[in-house]
């Protein structure tokens, strides 16, 4: 199963503006687009609480969205089966279960703390960013503050608005080391 992480940045790597966590405030009609289209067609979307206590999202016909959270059971009032689904496990088991399960792509959609989780265990494969042409100083990254070492190949680009907005897509290369 390939793992997708897909977030939306500035230049200075902010995925917040000053702290508001609604991304739609300030990110470009192209890359809100983009987002939407890459949602509707992924049949298993991975996302932490925080961003769905933040942006309640329903999944689509025929989606299994997941929300990982310590405490699944303070969101049994939200769960639908089949479609809403809210679980501690790790990333690791995460994978191995929709992986057994069929499934062929997860995105990893929202929060540092998940998509730090998933990065931390090499639970990713792509990463997919869309960078704005915006400056914010103050504000979230992807990731939260851990010591990570992770290398990327860039699969594609493209320039998506006169303004200057890119999604670019990378591969994650592996640590094999150990192996």
């Amino acid at each position: 199963m390939k793992t997708i992480l897909i977030f939306v940045t500035t230049l200075d790597g902010k995925v917040t503006k000053w702290g508001d966590p609604h991304v739609f405030r300030w990110s470009s009609p192209e890359d809100q687009a983009y987002f939407k289209k890459t949602w509707k067609e992924s049949p298993l979307v991975i996302m932490g609480s925080g961003t769905f206590v933040f942006d309640p999202v329903k999944p689509v016909p025929g989606q299994l969205l997941v929300i990982m959270t310590r405490t699944p059971e303070k969101y049994a009032k939200y769960l639908v089966p089949g479609q809403l689904e809210f679980s501690s496990d790790t990333p690791s088991q995460l994978v191995e279960r929709f992986s057994k399960l069929g499934y062929e792509r997860m995105l990893v959609v929202g929060g540092a703390h998940v998509a730090t989780s998933f990065l931390k265990e090499q639970m990713i494969d792509e990463v997919w960013l869309t960078l704005e042409p915006k400056i914010f100083g103050t504000g979230g990254n992807f990731v939260i503050e851990q010591n990570l070492d992770i290398e990327l190949q860039q699969i594609s680009w493209e320039k998506v608005n006169d303004g200057g907005t890119m999604i670019a897509k990378y591969a994650v290369i592996k640590n094999v080391a150990g192996l």
